[in-house]
């Protein structure tokens, strides 16, 4: 090769190497890749057609490209350093959504940013979710680090013709991602709830500037709303929720309510066995003597635990995006403790090992009503003691009971435990079961905090009749979330020999629920329901007619079949049809049918889930007398 020719191409592969659009484009085109990888493999989106193909390979370039043009909007110069900070952020991003996503089958938020400490942090459970192969990630921002080193970058663009080409391109790109995604789903702005079909239908990013601009808009809903807007949610809720009252009405009247909130207890552990023994023995003879409804759902989200105690004490659904405890602990809400306190004069306590503001819970509790918060300063709590999130179960109860035993009566006490916490921990010297022998080692260790829950409970039961307090007392137990995400599902199913559908891994959301009134029979009750639910039916078996306007919960006892069971990603299931994702179920079967069947219910989910949003963020139990 003549000099001359060899010259020019070194000289012109060090201008491609050196020239300012290179480096635009390197970042965006690896951005670009590896979120493309992580949305079909890295995230659950599900692809039924080459439309499908088509949305995930092209709903990110565009606002990619807006974003890494940052580095140049400004100035007249790449600002190479801002385009590292840049590559730096959205990697960051995307891989917080990716471990998000893998235990909670959800995607990051903007109000869960600032609730960060509260589904976890760094901790165990972060590092149990993380793989090697994450590296990867990062590796094109390293390379981009290198590959700058010692290189003073002076260069201009050529041109402002390309600059103004460069943000058109992005901006076209943006617009048609956004067509493409509403004209693969018309709802979608009806149902921004649904976050998997949000980021399927537009991309991560173009999701998360959209949740960035709801969040911000919600915030200030209670400045625009008026008692005619609480109106129309009291009309809807009359005609949808009615009084239906059953032969048990009022037969826990005048006794102490104690409910204990079994953290991360899915249905399925009960009456199951592991290796001939079975995995909860105490709850299984409980049943005998109980209340047992077996098919309630866990509609927690974002929430989780303070999810569940919101449906409890409020009968509203939890807020699509982080929690109603962080972001609206001020609302006026129409609480559980505020009426039992109103209508037979008994106040109410929350107990759990943990410390005041986690959740924020100190503030929280002092708005629904509860006399005290007796947390982790009340406790004496050690190394020994503790595991994972805190106090063990067992001297968690046994301390508990001293306090309990000396309360006035009636009382109404809520108990929350935490042994039974992702990624579940437990000493050798708690161990009551060997583990489980599953594929997944999660729902090995699983097994084994529940069985340590099972005796922990049986102690604290037992410590009611030592004290005199049993016969005047109703227990409710009930499973406040999942602890076994989708992406361990798989061992779930092994455990109890099920097959892989939809429709079974839907039956794993079910969370057991419990209701023991000493002195009557025990009966199993196969109605469909939710943790909303559990509201109305205490409220029944108390006494006391339903008199909150603004409350979605129905008697279990007498629920109606029709009435779907609503998730706050807008999936529900019926007594005959089940919605998840964007198919339509036969529930008894599993079999796929046509959408069809269950638009009348979607329809109903749509109105009652953004009906509950309406209250909470627009504050409307301020204008209920």
């Amino acid at each position: 090769m003549k000099p001359l020719r060899l010259w020019q191409k070194i000289t012109k592969r060090s201008y491609m190497m050196h020239n300012p659009k290179s480096i635009v484009w390197f970042a965006v085109i690896t951005l670009w890749v590896k979120t493309v990888v992580v949305s079909f493999f890295g995230f659950s989106l599900g692809v039924d057609s080459f439309f499908d193909i088509v949305l995930i390979i092209c709903n990110s370039m565009g606002i990619l490209m807006l974003l890494v043009g940052l580095s140049f909007y400004f100035s007249k110069r790449v600002k190479p350093s801002i385009i590292v900070i840049i590559m730096f952020l959205i990697s960051g991003l995307l891989f917080g959504n990716l471990l998000y996503y893998r235990f909670y089958s959800d995607f990051v938020t903007l109000p869960i940013l600032f609730q960060f400490q509260n589904v976890g942090g760094v901790g165990a459970s972060t590092v149990e979710l993380m793989s090697l192969w994450d590296i990867l990630l990062f590796v094109d921002v390293l390379t981009l680090m290198i590959w700058l080193k010692g290189w003073n970058f002076k260069g201009a663009f050529p041109s402002k013709r390309w600059k103004r080409w460069y943000v058109g391109a992005s901006m076209m790109l943006v617009l048609t991602s956004i067509s493409l995604g509403l004209l693969y789903s018309p709802y979608l702005l009806m149902e921004t709830y649904d976050r998997q079909k949000m980021v399927k239908s537009v991309g991560p990013y173009n999701y998360h500037a959209y949740d960035i601009a709801h969040t911000m808009y919600v915030s200030f809903k209670d400045t625009f709303v008026s008692s005619s807007t609480t109106t129309n949610a009291m009309s809807y809720m009359k005609e949808s929720t009615p009084t239906n009252n059953s032969d048990l009405f009022g037969i826990a009247k005048g006794k102490n309510l104690v409910m204990i909130s079994m953290e991360s207890t899915q249905d399925f552990v009960i009456n199951e066995k592991v290796e001939g023994e079975e995995i909860t023995p105490f709850l299984n003879s409980l049943i005998k003597e109980s209340f047992y409804f077996n098919q309630v759902f866990d509609q927690t989200a974002q929430g989780k635990t303070s999810d569940s105690e919101l449906m409890i004490d409020t009968g509203l659904y939890p807020l699509e995006s982080g929690s109603v405890f962080i972001r609206k602990p001020q609302n006026d809400f129409t609480s559980l403790p505020e009426i039992l306190k109103e209508k037979q004069n008994v106040q109410s306590y929350v107990f759990h090992g943990n410390i005041q503001s986690f959740w924020n819970r100190e503030q929280m509790y002092k708005t629904f009503g509860y006399k005290r918060y007796y947390s982790k300063k009340d406790y004496h709590v050690t190394e020994e003691n503790s595991v994972n999130y805190g106090i063990k179960d067992e001297p968690f109860f046994n301390q508990s009971m001293e306090k309990i035993k000396e309360l006035p009566q009636p009382f109404y006490a809520r108990l929350i435990t935490l042994t039974n916490h992702f990624p579940f921990l437990l000493d050798d010297e708690d161990t009551h079961i060997a583990k489980a022998n599953t594929q997944e080692e999660v729902v090995n260790r699983y097994v084994t905090t529940v069985r340590y829950q099972d005796e922990a409970i049986k102690q604290f039961i037992q410590s009611f009749k030592e004290q005199g307090l049993y016969e005047d007392t109703m227990f409710v137990l009930y499973g406040d979330h999942y602890g076994i995400s989708e992406k361990y599902e798989q061992g779930a199913l092994d455990l109890v020999g099920q097959q892989d559908t939809p429709v079974n891994r839907m039956r794993l959301k079910q969370v057991p629920l419990i209701v023991h009134v000493p002195g009557y029979e025990g009966k199993t009750i196969s109605k469909i329901g939710g943790e909303v639910d559990i509201r109305a039916t205490l409220l029944h078996l108390l006494g006391i007619e339903k008199d909150n306007p603004l409350s979605f919960s129905r008697n279990l006892f007498t629920r109606s079949k029709t009435e779907p069971v609503i998730f706050r990603n807008g999936n529900f299931v019926t007594a005959k049809y089940m919605w998840k994702g964007n198919d339509c179920y036969r529930k008894k079967t599993g079999e796929k049918i046509d959408p069809s069947n269950c638009e009348p219910y979607r329809q109903q989910v749509r109105k009652e889930l953004r009906l509950s949003d309406d209250i909470i963020y627009g504050d409307l139990g301020r204008f209920v007398d």
